[in-house]
């Protein structure tokens, strides 16, 4: 191969190399979690990561006796809130799914025999957390080898 066609050959490379990257990152910058409050039932929040709610999603609720059949579906509001009141001669864990244009979440509530739910959930998973503490370590090393670094003359 000549010099000359394996030029344009790397400037493609790049290019296809700096849009694949580009366009992996905005599918990892929106994802959706949700969170529950007990009150005499159960209240959802449902939000992207940004904080934006998740309005009109929809809802589906599994409950512990049957967790593949929906024992409730309907939609969140304006504010990306639902709540219902979980059947309380079904105790276990309720799972409940949010979706709204291919974006999603899931959460499991235990539900106790007296109906009132126990301490809530962290919305971040073991990996996730892992990852965060990972994040933030190589944060801290990368600025301390850089300020620690000698001024080349």
């Amino acid at each position: 191969m000549s010099q000359s066609t394996l030029k344009p050959n790397k400037w493609l490379f790049s290019l296809l190399f700096l849009t694949s990257v580009s366009s992996s990152v905005e599918v990892f910058a929106h994802s959706a979690q949700i969170t529950y409050e007990a009150t005499p039932g159960i209240l959802i929040t449902a939000t992207y990561d940004q904080g934006q709610p998740m309005a009109k999603a929809q809802v589906v609720v599994y409950a512990p006796s049957d967790p593949a059949t929906p024992w409730l579906k309907g939609e969140t509001d304006a504010q990306g809130n639902f709540s219902f009141i979980p059947d309380p001669l079904q105790p276990g864990n309720w799972d409940i799914k949010v979706r709204q244009s291919g974006h999603g979440a899931l959460i499991t509530i235990p539900i106790n025999s007296e109906n009132q739910s126990v301490i809530n959930q962290s919305i971040y998973t073991p990996m996730q957390k892992l990852l965060m503490s990972a994040s933030i370590a190589w944060g801290f090393l990368g600025t301390a080898m850089f300020f620690s670094r000698k001024a080349k003359r």
